[in-house]
């Protein structure tokens, strides 16, 4: 009779992606992550190869909440911009890991697809990939700072972000209704 499960893939990786979040990477061991599922640490490796495939697990779940909240923000590349700096800020250490470990590249793929699909609206399909690599890498850059403290000369954050999305959104924005103005359209 085989023994029952205690546990499920999708447990492991919860608890894993919590560990993450209130200690960050080196919190995240297969002993930690075991105990906070109620096993031995040996009854993972049933389940996960080891602590590398386990943090890939949980890069993989991360690019899939990422994917869902983008999805769900619409078209809209101010709201992209603003669901992509939030979900920073509730999850930093899965944001980190996100921007720092080798996810697949179709599951990264497939969450910049709602970024690609909203640039080639706004820019056309020709240029949607410049025009979703100048955002994505502009809110990086910002979140990162954010998420480190590495804005130390005072002001608010909030309206900063809100400053450089309108700039940025507004210099796209711009750019393609003069490339339509000098199309005739």
């Amino acid at each position: 009779m085989p023994t029952p499960e205690r546990t499920s893939l999708a447990q492991i990786v919860e608890q894993a992606s919590r560990l993450l979040e209130s200690g960050g990477p080196t919190a995240v061991t297969m002993q930690a992550v075991a105990a906070a599922v109620g096993v031995k640490a040996p009854s993972l490796y049933k389940r996960v190869r080891d602590r590398e495939a386990l943090l890939g697990l949980v890069g993989i779940a991360t690019a899939d909440e990422l994917t869902r909240r983008l999805t769900d923000a619409g078209g809209d590349l101010g709201e992209l911009l603003t669901v992509f700096r939030r979900f920073g800020q509730e999850r930093p250490e899965a944001f980190r890991l996100l921007f720092a470990s080798s996810i697949d590249p179709e599951r990264l793929a497939a969450t910049s697809e709602p970024v690609l699909r909203a640039t080639a609206a706004v820019v056309g399909p020709e240029r949607a990939l410049d025009a979703a690599r100048l955002l994505t890498s502009w809110a990086l850059g910002f979140i990162t700072m954010e998420l480190t403290g590495a804005f130390r000369l005072g002001g608010d954050l909030d309206e900063a972000f809100a400053y450089g999305m309108s700039h940025i959104v507004g210099a796209l924005t711009t750019r393609q209704d003069e490339v339509r103005a000098a199309q005739g359209s």
